[in-house]
């Protein structure tokens, strides 16, 4: 993993041609992630896209967009805006289960995508993804917006630089209790629930940036009676004899923070590890600090000026957040559901797997 650039101009700065986006689903993540996009300068908010047109036309009117499409005619509303030739890229919002089916859909009609995590299902859905946007000369990339943060761009400078020796070990935790709820989508297994598709890209994105692809993984979880899993412990480990110890839970509190144990000191981040505003630093032959950071916005503004940029640019895929990591940690969640015995309705065959 490419730790992305640090810059000095504030993200929201014009780095080339208006972009015009398109947002399929107006929930909660998509609120948030807007919010942000409204602040750079060179983003255009042109269509929103739900199953309601009340929900369409309210997101439209809350955020400023152009136009918004919803079900109607026996077409989605996803469809409809697909076919907008205005939209130059897709923000996928909607729950997992759903990811694969309207980025297929958005490719197909030859649009940019940026995906909410997990970027689909599992990773043969990835990997699909990745070869059609290959073929088609688009853009694509999974939202991992903690990549781009200020303070996981300075971690990994601070590994990288031999501060703290050579990585031997991690622990990640993102934990938290949620209230038992059968219509929601996190005890829901059709709509890809549990602990482990919705938190654990978060550990893992901690894991490979620090320690890269593991050589096998061991997982352990336990499951609901509705069937997803309440939480999970995944240990890597690496042919140099590193570890990383990974612990995500729906069913229980805990720091969500990371630490990264080298040779010569060790990091640890504030909480949530998924945003941290703090670093703090303990060289084995210095000082202890604590480096602090501000953030932009709430923080998805960096990744939708990776995007942006990507596009101005003419790439194809981030180089700082790749299709294939995206396939890779899929592989990895893949290894993990198959040991926990975490299946869904919606599931291929899982049985095979990746050496454990």
């Amino acid at each position: 993993m490419l730790p992305a650039p640090v810059s000095t101009i504030a993200p929201s700065t014009a780095t080339g041609r208006p972009i015009r986006w398109g947002v399929v689903a107006t929930g909660s993540i998509a609120a948030r992630v807007v919010q942000d996009l409204a602040l750079l300068d060179d983003a255009v908010l042109h269509a929103v896209s739900s199953r309601s047109e009340a929900s369409a036309r309210a997101f439209a009117l809350r955020f400023g967009f152009t136009t918004s499409y919803w079900d109607a005619a026996g077409a989605a509303g996803y469809d409809r805006l697909l076919a907008d030739p205005a939209v130059d890229v897709v923000y996928i919002a909607t729950p997992h289960t759903q990811h694969h089916a309207v980025a297929l859909a958005a490719l197909h009609a030859g649009k940019n995508v940026l995906c909410e995590k997990p970027i689909t299902m599992d990773a043969e859905q990835a990997s699909e993804l990745a070869d059609l946007a290959r073929e088609r000369g688009l853009f694509l990339m999974e939202a991992v917006w903690t990549r781009f943060l200020p303070s996981f761009r300075r971690a990994l400078q601070i590994v990288r630089s031999g501060e703290i020796g050579t990585v031997r070990w991690l622990q990640a935790d993102l934990c938290f209790t949620a209230p038992v709820d059968p219509a929601s989508r996190l005890w829901d297994p059709a709509a890809g629930g549990g602990a482990l598709l919705d938190l654990a890209v978060y550990p893992l994105t901690w894991a490979l940036g620090a320690l890269g692809e593991p050589g096998a993984v061991a997982a352990r979880g336990t499951l609901t009676p509705e069937g997803v899993d309440l939480q999970n412990a995944l240990t890597l480990t690496y042919d140099d004899g590193a570890h990383a110890q990974l612990t995500t839970s729906i069913g229980a509190e805990s720091p969500s923070v990371v630490t990264i144990s080298g040779t010569e000191g060790w990091l640890r981040s504030s909480t949530p590890l998924f945003n941290p505003g703090e670093l703090v630093v303990q060289p084995r032959r210095g000082t202890l600090r604590t480096e602090r950071f501000e953030v932009f916005g709430s923080g998805f503004v960096y990744e939708l000026r990776e995007v942006t940029r990507c596009l101005q640019a003419g790439l194809t895929e981030s180089p700082f957040m790749t299709t294939a990591e995206s396939v890779r940690m899929m592989e990895v969640l893949d290894e993990a559901r198959r040991q926990i015995g975490l299946r869904y309705p919606s599931d291929a065959d899982l049985a095979a797997g990746v050496p454990a």
